[in-house]
């Protein structure tokens, strides 16, 4: 799966302006899904240093399945195929997402994910981190 990912990123890094960030005006037909420099609890994106690694997974929550407590490591780009859920970041409150919502997710902030709806729920997650760093690990309960 690994040089699959490398062969889709390089692609579409080929596709993009050489003069900066692409946005939606620069294709015939694209849509915005996410633009900015915060995550959904207003944490500030650095990308981590050290030798780049993207990973992505698709992430499959039954209805009343939750992910459990964790926190991530480096930036996570989410993008709701499929469903929906509903996020509790503790302190920050709660966010729902459902298919074609795209966020960055909370990065140092404890969180967990229920599928709240009716169907499964399916989750494109990608990490943008580098070979030094955990992606993401199981955490406590917040404190009520």
């Amino acid at each position: 799966m690994g040089r699959e990912l490398t062969v889709l990123v390089a692609t579409i890094c080929l596709w993009l302006p050489v003069s900066g960030a692409a946005s939606a005006s620069d294709y015939k037909k694209a849509e915005d899904v996410f633009a900015g420099g915060e995550t959904v609890v207003s944490e500030p994106i650095n990308y981590p240093r050290g030798k780049a690694k993207v990973y992505a997974l698709i992430v499959t929550l039954m209805p009343g399945e939750e992910s459990g407590w964790h926190q991530h490591g480096v930036p996570l780009f989410g993008y709701i195929l499929k469903g929906e859920v509903t996020v509790n970041y503790g302190s920050h409150g709660t966010q729902t997402y459902r298919q074609g919502s795209g966020f960055m997710d909370a990065i140092a902030t404890a969180h967990n994910g229920c599928n709240t709806g009716a169907k499964p729920c399916r989750i494109l997650a990608v990490f943008i981190g580098s070979e030094e760093l955990i992606f993401t690990q199981r955490v406590p309960a917040p404190n009520p």
